[in-house]
């Protein structure tokens, strides 16, 4: 049996950051915590956003979101809305910015510490219709957090663990692409091959979902076909839309599940914090798709050959060269040796991957050994 469930109200195109302030309405939201970074706010953004809530609307500002956000910065974040008596919460940033959003809107209004809310502790059951509202405003075209049902936060012992609910959704998300135009190349090219890992991922998962198959598919086909424009001309338009677009689409397909790509990102991202999530999925990613490649849904249904053909691609086996040469071509790291990862942390990778809830989606059962093979194939 599957679920089929979309998700929420997205408001999407250029210049729709002026719906805001009807949002914030709609919702009976008037004095919103804005959750942010330093980056974000210095950049103006930040102001743009409370320019459209106007003077007299009881916002506040959490900037200090880190780039992996952790459980400390959830209850920095969570005593600060719950202090200023705020009544909703504003996400203006990355996945990092939005993924805490969510994160303080389950703590500040449930009691307990944020592993009892983890999917792999069973915190599913206590996250309740008591979470506060979230609006979601991404800045990069990258994890699609705003229409996700779930954060990726590190806890208080290291582990990086999923929060998931659909309590967690954002009541809306507002993508404005006009928000992307300038973001630095190396950050564009690393957002954007997150975008692209989840397309495929969720694409290859064997859960049966055709409508978010077809929508992770034109996902990977938009982003694959502008995100080189994105990166060589940060003000193009119409590349910042489609990666905007390629990055919802990739989340909203997330239900499906993604894969073994993203249980070694996340273990290893809770180990070292400081490693870009979407940098480590580009490196991943042509290792697990070649494991992948075996697995019997895969196989029955085509599915390389349909990801080459929303690749612009000449057939299944060109898929996993196409995406090495793509982070090739983009300027990002191929291998984790690039990143001073070293073989004697496989062991704590491995460990961490197998208890990811990210591990049970993927298409092919994978062990120890098979993820010591992918790790020895990334580097």
């Amino acid at each position: 049996m599957s679920v089929i469930n979309y998700v929420t109200q997205i408001q999407f195109g250029h210049g729709v950051l002026e719906t805001l302030k009807g949002e914030c309405n709609r919702l009976g939201i008037k004095a919103p915590l804005v959750v942010t970074d330093v980056g974000v706010r210095a950049a103006g953004i930040v102001d743009k956003v409370l320019a459209q809530l106007g003077t007299n609307s009881g916002a506040g500002v959490y900037d200090q979101t880190p780039p992996n956000p952790n459980e400390q910065a959830v209850r920095d974040a969570s005593e600060q809305f719950r202090t200023g008596k705020h009544d909703g919460i504003i996400a203006v940033g990355g996945g990092s910015s939005i993924d805490l959003a969510k994160g303080v809107a389950v703590c500040a209004r449930h009691d307990g510490p944020l592993r009892s809310f983890a999917l792999i502790e069973g915190g599913i059951e206590n996250i309740t219709a008591a979470t506060a509202p979230v609006i979601a405003i991404p800045t990069t075209a990258g994890t699609g957090s705003e229409v996700g049902r779930g954060a990726i936060l590190i806890l208080d012992d290291g582990r990086k663990v999923g929060i998931i609910s659909p309590h967690v959704v954002p009541k809306v998300a507002i993508c404005d692409p006009d928000l992307t135009v300038g973001l630095p190349p190396m950050l564009t090219a690393a957002t954007g091959m997150d975008a692209i890992a989840h397309c495929i991922e969720t694409f290859l998962s064997p859960l049966f979902n055709p409508p978010a198959d077809g929508i992770a598919l034109d996902g990977l086909r938009r982003a694959w076909s502008h995100i080189e424009l994105a990166v060589n001309q940060p003000d193009n338009k119409t590349a910042r839309l489609n990666m905007m677009s390629a990055s919802m689409q990739g989340a909203l397909a997330f239900q499906k599940g993604l894969g073994c790509v993203h249980s070694l990102s996340h273990s290893l991202g809770g180990i070292n914090p400081r490693l870009h999530h979407g940098t480590l999925n580009a490196i991943f990613l042509p290792a697990v798709v070649e494991f992948n490649r075996s697995a019997p849904t895969v196989i029955d249904e085509q599915k390389l050959e349909r990801l080459a053909q929303a690749m612009g691609i000449a057939g299944a086996d060109a898929v996993v060269p196409a995406l090495t040469a793509m982070s090739q071509r983009l300027g990002l790291p191929t291998g984790l040796a690039e990143l001073d990862v070293s073989n004697d942390l496989f062991p704590r990778i491995i460990q961490g991957a197998l208890a990811d809830h990210s591990h049970k989606t993927n298409p092919k059962n994978a062990s120890v050994e098979d993820y010591t093979a992918m790790l020895k194939a990334s580097m």
